[in-house]
């Protein structure tokens, strides 16, 4: 799909819903607009096959012409980062789309250059890399819960413009997207997590934590917006108290940023199978199959 053709696609699709003020500078309560309807299930699946289709058309493109795209997400727990991310990688080839979260650093990750340790997973030509969370864990919860100096958060702040400014200049596609989530639309997601054994795990010590420091949160995502919404790389805020929506429309907004065209190649023709030749298969006794429950 050509990047016109695209445009005018989304230009077809009306606005959901206005952006969702989580800090006390935010839009005026007012202001704030929600979905007009609640968007079903097979709505919501028939929007989300035509944008994953898209998906894998620009994968094509990325590997085709050598593209390198970083796409970051950051904001809030529990605001939808990780499901956005499994909806974009659904259909594509985790060959050249890989997904990094890194874990808490290592003591000799403690004693380098601070962004050396997320540089080994930036992607080569023909990748595509999404980070879920990324190097502004120092401007959130590393200042935020006091894991870094003031000193390593104030040269945080300087230094990370010019980082991906060198990124940008290497020619690299860096796009950064802030998933906002109102304050009592996450605690509905957290008692939800609480109710779910299969979702506690998402819950960690420091998540619970963090709920005491929302203000804290608001204050360090207002500083790092100012110094980081860089003109090459802007910011991209989206309203994620709606999942559903949510998803859409970032993956929506993420085919509108690439360029790109299908290369979708023509139908393939399976070959016949070999036939058996004689071929006998051993005794289904000498193996070992897995208990039928189900």
């Amino acid at each position: 799909m050509s990047k016109k053709k695209h445009k005018e696609q989304v230009q077809e699709q009306p606005s959901a819903a206005q952006p969702t003020a989580e800090s006390p500078g935010g839009l005026p309560p007012q202001d704030i607009k929600a979905p007009v309807r609640k968007m079903g299930r097979k709505e919501y699946e028939r929007e989300l096959r035509k944008l994953q289709i898209e998906l894998v058309k620009l994968q094509e493109w990325i590997k085709a012409k050598g593209l390198k795209v970083v796409v970051i997400f950051e904001g809030r727990d529990a605001a939808g980062k990780g499901g956005a991310i499994k909806t974009i990688t659904q259909c594509l080839n985790p060959r050249y789309c890989r997904v990094v979260a890194l874990g808490i650093p290592t003591e000799r990750e403690k004693t380098q250059w601070y962004f050396q340790r997320y540089v080994p997973h930036l992607p080569a030509a023909g990748e595509m890399v999404l980070f879920d969370r990324s190097w502004y864990n120092r401007a959130g919860v590393e200042h935020v819960m006091g894991f870094c100096t003031e000193e390593e958060y104030r040269e945080f702040l300087r230094s990370c413009p010019e980082f991906e400014r060198m990124l940008i200049r290497s020619g690299l596609i860096l796009i950064k997207y802030w998933f906002s989530v109102s304050d009592e639309e996450q605690e509905r997601r957290f008692q939800a997590r609480l109710r779910d054994p299969t979702k506690r795990w998402k819950l960690s010590p420091m998540d619970l934590y963090a709920r005491s420091k929302w203000v804290e949160y608001s204050k360090a995502k207002d500083a790092m917006f100012a110094s980081t919404d860089l003109k090459q790389c802007p910011w991209y805020v989206v309203n994620a108290d709606n999942k559903r929506r949510a998803r859409l429309n970032c993956i929506h907004h993420l085919l509108s940023l690439i360029p790109y065209e299908d290369l979708t190649p023509e139908p393939i023709e399976l070959p016949p199978r070999q036939p058996d030749s004689g071929y006998v298969r051993p005794p289904i006794t000498d193996q070992t199959f897995v208990p039928e429950v189900y």
